[in-house]
């Protein structure tokens, strides 16, 4: 048994299943939404390389280094993008959520502040984390923006540390949240949701 075991989390409309070769054309639609591809601070597949993302995540779970989910319209089943929990230490109860996406139509909604309430739900409540951990790229100033208004922490950052898709050697901005610091974040993201309805 892994630690993190195939899960449907939805709220508000929002629901996240476990990524899987069907969600290849949904995921090629919701990348082409902006041409996400294109930002070289993304892990956003090119639309000819969506079924070799999905078999790279389907191979990474099976490893249990990575567990991804395609983001979908509960109403419609609609792939809205994706999202993962990853670098996952069962032994230490950690993992980080990142490799997450959405169509450009999705940005700035309530998307994604539900991903993050379902996906940090589970996290805490269920699989008994006692940190949960971002990382990003030290130019992608939108994802830093908004795991900061997640309530998150700014550990640091890692220089050098990891290649981007165009070659340059990126520096990683790293955060986390504590098990104790998860009630107050909960409570913002619901005022957050609350406020955008």
């Amino acid at each position: 048994m892994s630690f993190v075991e195939p899960v449907n989390l939805e709220q508000r409309g929002v629901r996240l299943v476990p990524l899987a070769l069907e969600h290849e054309q949904g995921l090629r639609t919701a990348a082409a939404d902006g041409e996400l591809w294109k930002l070289r601070v993304t892990s956003v597949p090119e639309p000819e390389h969506t079924r070799d993302y999905i078999v790279n995540a389907l191979a990474q779970r099976e490893a249990g280094q990575r567990f991804a989910f395609a983001v979908t319209d509960a109403a419609t089943d609609t792939v809205l993008g994706s999202t993962s929990y990853h670098d996952i230490l069962p032994a230490v109860k950690r993992l980080e959520i990142g490799w997450t996406w959405y169509a450009k139509r999705c940005q700035r909604t309530h998307v994604n502040t539900v991903s993050k309430l379902l996906l940090l739900s589970h996290a805490f409540d269920v699989l008994g984390c006692h940190v949960v951990g971002w990382r990003t790229d030290n130019f992608n100033f939108a994802s830093q923006q908004a795991i900061e208004r997640l309530g998150a922490k700014k550990d640091g950052v890692i220089r050098g540390h990891a290649l981007r898709r165009d070659g340059t050697i990126r520096d990683t901005v790293m955060y986390s949240l504590r098990s104790g610091e998860w009630p107050e974040v909960r409570a913002q993201l619901l005022y957050l949701l609350e406020r955008q309805r």
